[in-house]
């Protein structure tokens, strides 16, 4: 396994020159997953529009798994677009992106309930469930998150680590209004999607 700043100066080599590329995809997701449900909701009630909130997470999915393998390809010489945001809704993959990660949000929130810190341990043991799914396309649900920890197994902690060391990064953005994200995100996804790549090379995948 490497350093955290090993990963972070693969992910800034990718991203050498994709910058843009990587703002307007962040943007196109963001402006999909919050920016028409919050519009909608301008124009419903209170209840109504957390329960349309919900539905409508729940129904991205697909495309939160789709960000996050869209950095996955970029890190393996594919090209940055907005179109490989839908990958999640091809091919027959909703039900099976679409219930895996619904199973993740539903172990950790079970297991947050229980005690916090479990819950938050629990949600690095399932983090590479997404980049699981894209490279075992015969796994799903169990089988996909079970593979996850497997991965993770002894290192939860590098990772909660890596993830802190964007504090700073984060701070920059909110005093940007937000506008830092844009480049944030790319960053961090591209960081993750390198360490995913060290752990299949530890376990000799």
């Amino acid at each position: 396994m490497g350093t955290n700043q090993d990963y972070k100066n693969r992910a800034l080599q990718n991203l050498t020159g994709n910058w843009g590329s990587a703002a307007i995809v962040t943007l196109v997701f963001f402006l999909l997953y919050s920016g028409i449900s919050n519009l909608i909701s301008t124009f419903l009630g209170t209840t109504e529009g957390l329960v349309f909130n919900i539905v409508w997470v729940l129904c991205l999915m697909p495309l939160s798994w789709g960000y996050v393998i869209e950095f996955l390809d970029f890190t393996r010489g594919q090209q940055l677009s907005c179109g490989k945001l839908f990958d999640g809704f091809k091919n027959g993959q909703w039900g099976r992106i679409f219930t895996t990660s619904l199973l993740v949000v539903i172990y950790t929130t079970l297991w947050t309930l229980l005690f916090i810190i479990p819950g938050i341990i629990k949600s690095f043991s399932y983090a590479m469930t997404s980049f699981v799914l894209k490279d075992h396309p015969e796994m799903s649900n169990n089988a996909a998150i079970e593979e996850s920890m497997r991965l993770m197994q002894g290192n939860k902690m590098r990772l909660f680590w890596l993830l802190l060391s964007f504090i700073g990064w984060a701070i920059l953005a909110v005093l940007t209004l937000g506008i830092g994200f844009l480049l944030l995100y790319p960053y961090m996804e591209t960081t993750l999607a390198h360490f995913y790549e060290d752990l299949k090379a530890e376990r000799g995948e």
